[in-house]
């Protein structure tokens, strides 16, 4: 049902460089390329990551109460991408773990333009 789903970012380039790098193990690289939006995943016809300068071009700005869930596929790559992006740029927002037992575990940050995100397991 989701096809994508699209964050601002300021620097095309860098963003572009940061969530392929992260998101290379999972099998995911750059789909599509245009002037100002780029298309991350696995391929177009499973749900992907855009990346845009903001359509109005003015400084992106991060939604509060807006954030990005990324399903790895186990609580062991959770934290390896969590630390992953830790080490291309991003920061903590919340150190990987259990967050409802034996239901969610989550490891969140914010990517180098501030956009939430967390790699998170069920299960």
């Amino acid at each position: 049902m989701l096809s994508y789903v699209t964050i601002g970012v300021n620097d095309l380039e860098k963003s572009e460089h940061f969530y392929t790098e992260l998101l290379a193990p999972l099998g995911a690289k750059t789909l599509v390329k245009m002037d100002r939006i780029i298309f991350i995943g696995k391929s177009m016809q499973q749900p992907m990551l855009a990346i845009c300068i903001p359509y109005n071009e003015e400084k992106q700005h991060c939604g509060n109460g807006n954030m990005l869930a990324i399903a790895p596929g186990s609580k062991e790559l959770c934290d390896e991408l969590y630390t992953r992006a830790l080490g291309l740029g991003a920061t903590c927002d919340g150190e990987p773990g259990q967050r409802i037992p034996d239901v969610f575990y989550g490891a969140y940050f914010r990517d180098p333009d501030g956009n939430k995100i967390v790699f998170n397991h069920f299960g």
